[in-house]
């Protein structure tokens, strides 16, 4: 059982209040019991210091409870028995109290009535008529309703002591899915933007080193292809970078994709088709659309081995469908689904609640379908 802690404040202020009161009744209210006053009295204060430590202590020895317990049970019976002002039965309280935090609800129960007992059994044994002295009955009743203030306390203090480790549980698994998600969303980044733009400058550079000797003004333009994706590239590292201060504008997205047909001499020819209005599309929607593009492109390069790419957006009034279709060699699409690419492309259309299909055959080309409703963003 996971022992809490109790509410400090409150066993000390009942030691404190109860030494004053003992202390200052001794001093000035003659004692006509029998014993010397003075030995009574340091055993008294000797009780309550003990109690004083013992509360000083209990957070460092939390795993005995039970001796705990124990002892401060004894202690305040010392305390009960040596006090002459009659106010030390109120300690009484504590024990069902600090119980209820290490123990639960039934044992602190359990200890609540038993502490009512015992007064009611002494007066029993020690006075038959003890149910017609009006300070007897006054007593009894004043700590029936302390054990209960004291058991309401430490059940609203043990119910806040739960909810607020509840609270902090759930606040570290927000932090720590909001990390996952922003690694997710950085990793989408890095693959789509600087991954497009490497594999277009490896194909350009390989376009160069084969048509240096037979075709120096073909290498020519290969290489100022290869030198325009690194400007892309650092254009979009530094945008990516911008993101991460500040939201990022509405992308202009007839644009983005026309950047996408300008390859140089290498293949494969891409040819780009936008029909339709952006207006009601939102960020979120309109990078989903320029990324699943711009993975078909870049994969139609990099493994497709294929001579044409057609990427075709409609963009109408309930949805946008995006076709990216190659001539390549095809692929099965089962034997595909762990690629780090799709799976961004697949995540970040699944995030504007839209619909991805792979429609391939070896040897048969590749066709991409991408669809992503209207205004769906905020509410997926």
């Amino acid at each position: 059982m996971t022992s809490h802690v109790p509410v400090r404040w409150v066993p000390s202020l009942l030691y404190g209040a109860v030494l004053l009161g003992g202390v200052y009744y001794a001093a000035v209210v003659p004692d006509g019991r029998p014993g010397p006053a003075f030995w009574r009295t340091a055993g008294f204060v000797a009780a309550i210091g003990a109690l004083f430590a013992l509360e000083a202590g209990v957070l460092r020895r939390a795993a005995a409870r039970v001796p705990i317990l124990l002892a401060r049970c004894a202690l305040i019976g010392v305390v009960v028995l040596l006090d002459a002002s009659g106010l030390a039965p109120v300690l009484l309280v504590l024990v069902p109290f600090t119980a209820y935090f290490a123990f639960g609800r039934t044992p602190a129960l359990v200890l609540g009535a038993l502490c009512l007992v015992g007064p009611l059994m002494a007066y029993v044994l020690t006075d038959p008529g003890w149910y017609r002295d009006p300070e007897h009955v006054s007593d009894l009743l004043m700590l029936c309703v302390g054990l209960v203030l004291a058991l309401s306390m430490a059940a609203v203090a043990l119910g806040e002591q739960h909810a607020r480790l509840a609270l902090e549980g759930q606040a570290a698994q927000v932090a720590e899915l909001s990390a996952a998600t922003e690694r997710n969303r950085l990793a989408r980044d890095i693959h789509d933007s600087l991954g497009h733009h490497l594999t277009a400058m490896s194909v350009q550079l390989e376009m160069a080193s084969d048509f240096r000797a037979r075709d120096p003004e073909a290498a020519q333009r290969a290489l100022e292809e290869a030198r325009r994706s690194v400007r892309l590239a650092l254009g979009d590292v530094r945008q990516s970078v911008r993101a991460l201060r500040t939201p990022p504008p509405l992308p202009a997205l007839a644009a983005a994709l026309a950047d996408l047909a300008h390859g140089g001499e290498a293949p494969p020819r891409v040819t780009v088709e936008v029909s339709g209005d952006e207006d009601g599309y939102g960020t979120p929607e309109l990078t989903a659309l320029y990324r699943a593009a711009q993975e078909g492109v870049t994969n139609a390069r990099r493994h497709a081995e294929a001579t044409r790419v057609s990427v075709t957006l409609r963009l109408a009034g309930d949805a946008a469908r995006l076709v990216v279709s190659d001539d390549g060699r095809g692929f099965t699409p089962v034997e595909a689904t762990g690629g780090v690419g799709l799976l961004g492309m697949r995540e970040r259309v699944h995030l504007v609640a839209g619909s991805v299909a792979i429609d391939s055959d070896p040897g048969g080309g590749t066709r991409l379908t991408v669809t992503v409703p209207r205004g769906k963003a905020r509410e997926a």
